[in-house]
């Protein structure tokens, strides 16, 4: 695919746009900007954005007063456009829908990505999925409002341009996404950088809570559901605890894991360099990028993480 233009044709008139599950800052900068780009790029009767609830800092983009969580009208879309979805699993509310639709596009950037859709634009070298349609929107009909959006999915996965997956391609969308008049500098602070009292202090709690394992390679912690309702927090307040962890010195990988529901948990993963992750997420049936990955076990805390770390182990002693 070279432009978003080319998988429209003139009989659609209803086109539905999704994201994944548990929405991130990249999936809903990608959204809101596609649903946006394709009311500008022609009349339809209806584009709809399905989403689950984002958190807060991200309500600031245009469209999130439009999205829908749940599916009143089974229609079957003539399009149906998938972002950031690695695998036909992780389309959440609107899998419904996806079954239904006439044509089914996935744009992504995840290197699990599973092929799911009629048609696939996967770019695994990309930062993000913002990055991806950043080449297959044309750059004039791109306004103020749409590249906020990108703006705001390349910063939240590229970690503000300070990951590995920040390429001189990812530095030069940014440049021209800022061309717009965009105010990137807020859009950083107060999307990405600002916390609440609420998630500092859990953060505290989990790097109090944190071990170190593997000889020092590998940093660890996990958050029961009891402790998050001690503590008062939901699961939008978990974001960036991995990411702190992965900053301390001498490790190869850092582990989170919380409580999903009973004796469920989920598992973020990040590597420093040596360690693809998503090979060893892909094992229990995740997925995500090299260094960023995640997957779900269901057993108690100290073994979902003793399993991973058995896998984190094998490879390390190959190193």
């Amino acid at each position: 695919m070279k432009n978003l233009a080319e998988i429209i044709t003139e009989d659609m008139r209803t086109v539905a746009v999704a994201g994944h599950v548990n929405p991130d800052g990249d999936c809903v900068g990608s959204c809101t900007a596609v649903w946006q780009y394709l009311r500008k790029l022609r009349h339809f009767d209806r584009v709809d954005l399905y989403l689950e609830e984002p958190r807060e800092s991200l309500l600031f983009l245009k469209g999130m007063n439009s999205f829908l969580q749940t599916v009143r009208d089974p229609i079957a879309y003539d399009l149906f456009i998938c972002l950031d979805v690695s695998d036909y699993r992780r389309i959440g509310v609107a899998a419904e829908l996806f079954d239904r639709a006439r044509v089914r596009v996935a744009i992504d950037h995840h290197v699990s990505n599973s092929g799911f859709a009629d048609i696939n634009h996967v770019v695994p070298d990309a930062s993000s999925c913002a990055e991806v349609l950043c080449s297959l929107m044309d750059f004039d009909l791109i306004d103020e409002p749409i590249a906020e959006s990108l703006y705001t999915g390349i910063i939240h996965d590229s970690g503000v341009f300070q990951y590995q997956n920040t390429t001189p391609d990812t530095m030069r969308a940014a440049a021209r996404l800022m061309e717009k008049g965009i105010p990137f500098y807020s859009i950083i602070d107060d999307s990405f950088n600002r916390v609440t009292f609420l998630q500092n202090r859990i953060l505290g709690y989990c790097l109090g809570k944190a071990k170190s394992e593997l000889g020092g390679k590998c940093i660890t912690s996990a958050l029961s559901l009891q402790e998050q309702r001690e503590q008062g927090v939901v699961k939008a307040d978990l974001d960036g605890i991995v990411a702190q962890l992965r900053l301390t010195k001498g490790t190869e990988a850092a582990i989170f894991a919380y409580e999903t529901e009973p004796g469920l948990y989920k598992l973020s993963l990040r590597s420093n360099g040596l360690l693809d992750v998503q090979e060893i997420c892909s094992i229990f049936g995740g997925g995500g990028h090299l260094r960023a990955a995640g997957c779900l076990i269901r057993a108690d805390a100290e073994e979902a993480v003793g399993m991973v770390l058995g896998e984190i182990r094998k490879r390390l002693s190959c190193i």
